[in-house]
């Protein structure tokens, strides 16, 4: 790093020193970002340690991701729909019945995968419009509204289907979940170099535009970061993501899904952080009324946050449904509870107004990490869901506590 950025990271542009806090205290200030990530890196070491390595080896690494995409995928909608205050019950049903539609669509009438796909993720929007009008402009608890959508949605499922399993599908569609992305340099066997590459350029960019931030922060005169924290963080940040690229290109390289989902992060981050939309989401759920003498169509807001779950609903019922290369009337069961705990495990706020994109992506992580190393120690899924519940009964009092702190 250059002499002149370095100067940046350290000083103002008036030579006053930059307004930072101790260590202790931005991590104490910080608690729910830094918490999460240290849990996910203190759980995935506990596995680690009591499978014997058996947690971060390639092959498992892999199914790691595929198996927990469509949840990842979910979360993403499923935090906006929290954050303006509201909660969607609905997900896990609407991702069965878009996956019973692509297979009726494409196993029984041979429609291609492309339109068949843009239909389901149409169809989905629709679900989604549907329940969002009846919440947003009739003023109906979405807990209620969407209590409904799932059990019509588990409903058309089984009826669609006729109570069987339907499949399989087309070896192009399965690439959807199941497919990686191609080799174009030469490798060895058994390991795959443009996955590491672009795993570590990933890696790079993101340090670089930590970077750029904390400058432009210093330059606004603006609180920051104390800077041994910061390079440690982004240092180790850096070191993970190319340490599991490392370990992800020893397989088969990286996953088409895992790509799917790193441009969902990226365009939400931007539209949470970024746009004025985002920010509009924020100020809904922390205060509507607020919002609404502010200027904000709190109305539409809530419409669309509704009408964004039903496509990312639909896009995990395809990923799932490729995965298992079958339509099952029993697809999605459950999902609905997995994806909400992955946001409030991932710090969103009960009360609405608080959460992140990364927070998602990080308690996704966290319940995968969890069920697939109790899954290797041989713990049944009884116990297995008793864990789960613990876990995020212990992350909803953490946000009660900052609340009433």
């Amino acid at each position: 790093m250059s002499q002149t950025i370095q100067g940046a990271l350290r000083t103002q542009p008036s030579g006053l020193p930059e307004k930072t806090r101790t260590a202790a205290d931005f991590i104490k200030n910080s608690l729910r970002d830094y918490g999460m990530i240290l849990s996910l890196i203190a759980i995935m070491a506990f596995f680690q340690i009591v499978t014997h390595g058996t947690l971060l080896r390639p092959l498992n690494l892999t199914n790691l991701v595929l198996q927990n995409s469509y949840i990842v995928v979910m979360a993403f909608g499923m935090l906006l729909v929290i954050v303006s205050g509201h909660i969607d019950l609905s997900v896990g049903s609407s991702a069965g019945f878009i996956g019973a539609v692509a297979a009726v669509m494409m196993v029984n009438y041979h429609i291609n995968f492309i339109a068949a796909t843009l239909a389901c993720l149409v169809l989905g929007g629709l679900i989604g419009a549907a329940q969002g009008y009846w919440i947003a402009y009739f003023k109906i608890p979405s807990f209620i509204v969407t209590l409904a959508g799932m059990l019509v949605f588990k409903g058309l499922a089984l009826a669609l289907l006729g109570g069987q399993s339907l499949g399989p599908f087309s070896t192009t569609f399965q690439k959807l979940s199941s497919g990686f992305i191609p080799e174009f340099l030469p490798h060895a066997a058994r390991f795959y170099p443009t996955s590491l590459i672009l795993g570590a350029g990933v890696a790079a960019l993101l340090v670089g535009l930590a970077v750029r931030d904390r400058v432009r922060q210093v330059r606004n005169d603006m609180e920051v970061e104390p800077l041994s924290l910061f390079a440690g963080r982004n240092a180790a940040i850096f070191g993970i993501i190319v340490y599991l690229s490392w370990l992800i290109a020893s397989y088969r390289g990286l996953p088409n899904v895992l790509i799917i989902m790193a441009m969902l992060i990226a365009f939400y981050g931007f539209v949470t952080e970024r746009t004025t939309i985002g920010r509009q989401i924020y100020a809904v759920g922390g205060n509507v009324r607020a919002a609404r003498l502010s200027g904000v169509k709190t109305e539409r807001l809530t419409f669309f946050t509704f009408v964004n779950m039903g496509v990312l609903a639909a896009l995990g019922g395809l990923v799932f449904a490729a995965r298992l290369d079958t339509a099952s009337p029993k697809a999605g069961q459950g999902f609905e509870l997995d994806v909400i705990a992955a946001c409030f495990i991932g710090g969103a706020s009960a009360y609405g107004g608080v959460g992140r994109v990364g927070g998602a992506v990080i308690g996704a992580l966290i319940m995968g990490v969890m069920n697939n190393g109790m899954s290797i120690m041989g713990i049944g899924i009884d116990y297995q869901q008793v864990l789960k519940g613990l876990v995020l009964l212990g992350a909803v009092c953490v946000d009660v506590y900052n609340q009433r702190r």
